[in-house]
Parts: structure tokens; sequence; C-alpha cells
């Protein structure tokens, strides 16, 4: 029987790459994308090449009815209750707390926080429906734990990513369903090598592996958690971020 995996954000850097992760271990993925029809198609024919499925889904994860109906598509298509879902739809602002604007606060919440709820909930009620159990992860970040200046509201987003994180696997763990958070640290991607004139050299200096991470770096830990190897894991957070946040601020040369 097909295994779906539901991919929320599927055409960004960092979505196509777990995209093409999971249908590298045998999952049929249904992914999400925002209308870019060109970085669709080719997500699903980078799928295509290695042999799996692919489904694009125009859906925005914040909106109760797309994402109802998106979910809907991807379990018809499939003939099955997803498996795995990846909560990775996410964006961001840039902004002081004193400058930052209330509609810029709620377009970071709504696609990530919102977004992540709207879709686990989703998804979890078709996994409790099919009585098949089911792993979810979200998508962290190093500021799930520490503040990232001029990043208030998304700080504030994926704080509470980890804190739902944790409730959701507390009452989803009787029916068999795990969630956990992979947290990624800098990840040299097209957005963030547009923050920064030196992205990776600025954050490889202050990461121990020195050198950022790519996209790819994620796919191993995500699927670690949606492996049997992860049966008796749930609610946890894995920092995938070379280091950079456990060290302490510390003023001495390392």
């Amino acid at each position: 029987m097909a295994r779906l995996a539901f991919v929320t954000a599927g055409t960004s850097a960092i979505g196509r790459t777990l995209v093409t992760g999971l249908a590298g271990v045998g999952y049929d993925v249904a992914f999400t994308h925002l209308g870019d029809a060109a970085a669709a198609r080719l997500v699903c024919d980078q799928v295509a090449g290695i042999g799996g499925r692919a489904l694009a889904l125009v859906a925005d994860a914040g909106d109760e009815g797309d994402v109802a109906d998106s979910h809907k598509a991807a379990q018809d298509w499939a003939g099955a209750a997803p498996s795995a879902l990846i909560n990775n739809a996410g964006v961001q602002t840039w902004a002081s707390l004193l400058d930052l604007r209330a509609d810029q606060w709620d377009l970071v919440m709504r696609t990530n926080l919102r977004g992540t709820f709207l879709n686990t909930q989703t998804a979890a009620r078709a996994m409790v429906a099919a009585g098949q159990g089911g792993s979810i992860v979200n998508l962290g970040s190093g500021c799930n734990k520490h503040a990232f200046p001029k990043l208030v509201d998304y700080t504030a987003s994926k704080g509470g990513i980890e804190q739902f994180t944790k409730v959701a696997a507390v009452e989803l763990g009787p029916h068999g369903i795990r969630v956990n958070c992979v947290a990624p640290g800098a990840i040299a991607t097209e957005r963030t090598a547009a923050e920064a004139g030196d992205y990776a050299g600025t954050w490889a200096r202050v990461t121990p592996l020195r050198r950022v991470g790519v996209p790819q770096d994620i796919v191993g830990p995500m699927l670690y958690f949606l492996s049997d190897a992860a049966d008796f894991v749930t609610g946890q957070t894995l920092m995938v971020d070379g280091g950079a946040f456990s060290q302490a601020n510390w003023p001495y040369e390392t």
C-alpha cells in the first residue's frame, strides 16, 4: 500500500528538498504551493526523475478552506490517509519591535503558527479515522529557544510551534501519532542569501562546524523522525544547526 506524505510549501528551497527526500524513500508526496506553476512542475519532474510520484496543490497554509481541500485532494489521489505530514510553510518579516506593523505580525502568525495548527489538525483527523497512526514533523528554528532581534513575530511563531509540537504529541500519542520538530540553524537558500552580503561567511564564523547548512542537511533528521528508528520518540525538538545555538555567549576566542 502506498504511503502518503503531505508537505506544505513544497516549492521553497527547503520544501523541494524535503519532497524529493521523501519520494526517494518511497513516499507518494503531495505538496502545496502558492501558485507558481513552473516551480511546482519542476519539483514534480524531479520526483518523477527518481521514480516517484508527486502531486502539486495550490493552497495557503493559513486558509482553513484551502487546507481542507488540499488534504482531501491528496488523499483521493493517493487512495490513503497521510502517514506523514511535514509542516514547512513559513514566512518572516524584518523589523524591530517598535517598527513592526500589526499586519506583518498577523501574516507571520497566520502562515507559521495557524498554518501548522490547521494542517496538523486536518492530517491527524485523517490518520485517526484510518486507524493507522502516523508521524508529523514541524519545521522550527534556532529562535524556538533564542531571541532573534528584528524577527520578533517570527521568533514568537517558532517558539509557539515548539510548544504546539509538545501538546500535539501529548494529545495524539494515544492514537499512535508522533509529533516532533526539526529546528534548522543557518541554512543557505535563495532567501537567506539575500539577507546579508556574505550570509555563509557570516554564520560560518559563529557555527562550531564552521559552515552553514544546506537544505539537504534537514532531510536526514526529518526521515529519522518518520522512521521506525524513532518509534518511541515524540514531542522532541532536534536542533540542526551545526552547534550554533548550543554554545553560550562566550567572550573568549575558541
